[in-house]
């Protein structure tokens, strides 16, 4: 229609510059056919020309006008006709579709959309009033899918299309039905397996500690809680070993075991014994794994690290994830002096395997990791190899046992960049009193070597040195110490370690069981007497351990501020910064402790750059747990955190969240 309207117009201009052609061939014919003597011809001529244009130009004028007004009409009957025929298509539309205006107000909807809200008064009824969003909110963006409405029982995505792309104005809004694709992926969802590793800790122990005509009973008990608890889940269940088994479950159920938090940890530890400690359970939860191997992998990763931490929790790994639940129980003395033999001649065997020895600890060391890596040292030294002890920076703490020790010359105290260079494939690198990556004194350092050795009693967290050649890690262990003075028993040394060293590692005990009165069990004293009789004078060990008037005054002041919370806890402050920070709150935490009705503490300090906390129990709150969420770790009873990029009185706010959450 367009085309022929254009084509008209187009004619009847041609036509009428035609005409005026011809009408000025004419009159110079005639002029020249009847000259007019009194005009010149030139005149005659310039005349005749200019009437024809202006007829010419009174012609297009009176055209253009009528053409303005006759397309004017037609536009206008156009228009009509496309509203009309919109109107139409979106009141019969298929899908559910409505126009609303800048203001969100619907103008216009399809017969299918007022099925979804039939009480609606659609007219000058604004879509939020309808949907509890705005136009703009439906936007897409390139984190956000289209929105997600659930109206009655159906779920419909909402697609929006707006005027020149601005979410401001107005727009038209698709609703597609999607409850069936939505039910078919919670579907999914739901029935993804999970695997469970389950194994209970102590089942050996616990058998040797029962009489003959119970072990049948409390065996059997343990089976039925497990099958109990599995046959809830609708889970498959396999024991392939008499202390452990393999669980497959749907996804669904593991909602309801994790807002339970694991309840069978409860069911197994109420099981009676004669032993003097509880059942518990270990168990590794695999979930969300792409594949039935890789949910697998999960499961034994996540039994590992329930193992590692002591035991009587579960931990779930999901992804790159891992959650923790239960770890009431402090970790059960499980180890046996066949493990330490089989240790010491592991390490005997790699440290006459290398040419050199470099052992570190943890950054800031304390007592406990200066006196492990001392130690770890003389084993080296009585082997016939070069040791050599990575330490950076040295607290006031430490002041006197380095300054006796580098007396001696027997040690080389060597920093980073010094071990770097002596450090090469064939050395045997040994790490002291952690086994996580970030916290060792010279990360740089691992990869380095070939073979490497992790010594550590503290509970196993997801970050953990990969790769080493020996990893003798006890959570149920007192102290690092502890460890090296009995692995040091089974060297078959003549002369295996001196008066000094005896103290030191005696040192470390006592100050990691604050002078035994949490974590030591009956293989700590058994260590603790050994280095006795090689000499550790305890009166000397106090000695080293003493502390300065200023340090107890920054006790004194933790103490007297602090604040007691419901439920036994006790939260303090040491206010202001001190590079010792650490130590005074974990003094201070652990005399706190000592007051009457006090079942956890907090102290929260500051150095020169992070924010430093040191948490303590007597058994009943799980710290570690606690200082997990800021970052941190430790034991049950004892746990602590570095927190850099936020300040003190933000770390005491989360602090108090969780503790209210746990409460």
């Amino acid at each position: 229609m367009g085309n022929k309207i254009v084509k008209k117009i187009a004619n009847l201009y041609f036509a009428a510059g035609l005409a005026a052609i011809a009408i000025l061939a004419l009159a110079l014919f005639l002029c020249d056919r009847f000259p007019v003597p009194r005009v010149g011809d030139d005149l005659v001529l310039l005349l005749c020309a200019l009437g024809v244009a202006f007829l010419y130009a009174a012609f297009c004028l009176i055209a253009r006008l009528l053409q303005r007004r006759r397309m004017e009409t037609l536009l206008d009957a156009l228009a009509g006709e496309i509203d009309e025929t919109m109107r139409y298509a979106i009141r019969n539309h298929p899908l559910p579709l409505c126009l609303t205006d800048e203001n969100g107000v619907v103008m216009l909807a399809s017969a299918s959309f007022k099925d979804i809200y039939p009480a609606a008064v659609l007219m000058k009824t604004e879509i939020s009033q309808l949907t509890g969003k705005a136009p703009s909110e439906f936007a897409e963006t390139e984190s956000q899918k289209p929105a997600l409405l659930t109206v009655g029982e159906r779920i419909y995505r909402v697609i929006p299309a707006y005027l020149d792309g601005d979410a401001h104005k107005s727009a038209a809004l698709y609703w597609i039905d999607v409850t069936g694709h939505e039910d078919l992926k919670i579907l999914y969802a739901n029935e993804r397996k999970c695997f469970a590793h389950v194994q209970v800790d102590n089942y050996d122990e616990l058998m040797a500690s029962s009489p003959d005509d119970k072990k049948s009973l409390i065996a059997a008990g343990i089976e039925k809680a497990i099958r109990q608890w599995a046959a809830k889940l609708d889970a498959s269940i396999v024991r392939y070993y008499s202390s452990k088994y393999f669980i497959v479950f749907d996804y669904s159920h593991y909602k309801r075991v994790v807002a339970e938090k694991f309840s069978i940890l409860d069911e197994v530890r109420a099981i009676e014994t004669d032993a003097d400690f509880p059942v518990s359970l270990s168990m590794g939860v695999g979930v969300e794994g792409k594949t039935p191997q890789q949910t697998d992998e999960y499961a034994a990763f996540a039994l590992d690290l329930a193992l590692g931490r002591g035991g009587d929790q579960a931990v779930v790994k999901r992804g790159m994830h891992v959650d923790y639940y239960g770890g009431t129980l402090q970790a059960v003395e499980r180890r046996n002096k066949g493990k330490s033999r089989v240790m010491a001649h592991a390490i005997r065997q790699l440290v006459d395997q290398s040419s050199k020895v470099v052992v570190m600890g943890h950054k800031n060391p304390d007592i406990d990791s200066f006196a492990a890596a001392v130690g770890v040292a003389r084993i080296a030294i009585n082997r016939g190899k070069d040791a050599f002890i990575v330490i950076n920076e040295m607290n006031h703490t430490l002041a006197d046992f380095y300054r006796e020790t580098s007396k001696s010359g027997e040690y080389s105290f060597i920093g980073t960049e010094a071990a770097l260079e002596t450090i090469d494939r064939n050395t045997l690198l040994v790490v002291v009193d952690t086994h996580r990556p970030s916290l060792v004194e010279a990360p740089a350092l691992l990869g380095k070597t070939e073979k490497s050795v992790v010594l550590d009693h503290h509970r196993k967290a997801e970050e953990y040195i990969e790769n080493a050649t020996l990893n003798y890690m006890e959570p149920a262990a007192s102290s690092t110490s502890e460890l090296v003075a009995e692995i040091m028993q089974y060297m078959a040394e003549k002369k295996s370690i001196s008066r000094l060293e005896a103290e030191l590692l005696l040192g470390g005990i006592i100050v990691d069981t604050n002078s035994f009165s949490v974590k030591t069990g009956a293989r700590t004293f058994e260590a603790a007497s050994w280095l006795r009789r090689n000499g550790a004078d305890t009166a000397v060990v106090r000695q080293y351990l003493q502390s300065d008037m200023e340090d107890f005054r920054q006790r004194a002041g933790i103490i007297s501020n602090a604040e007691f919370l419901s439920g036994g806890i006790a939260v303090s402050r040491n206010e202001g910064r001190h590079e010792n920070a650490q130590l005074i709150n974990a003094q201070a935490a652990d005399e706190l402790l000592d007051i009457k009705g006090i079942r956890a503490s907090f102290v929260i300090g500051e150095t020169s750059d992070e924010v430093v906390i040191s948490a303590r129990s007597l058994g009943e709150v799980n710290v570690q747990t606690i200082m997990e969420r800021l970052g941190g770790g430790g034991h049950l009873t004892t746990a602590a955190a570095q927190i850099k990029g936020i300040t003190a009185d933000e770390v005491a706010l989360e602090l108090r969240k969780i503790l209210s959450e746990l409460q």
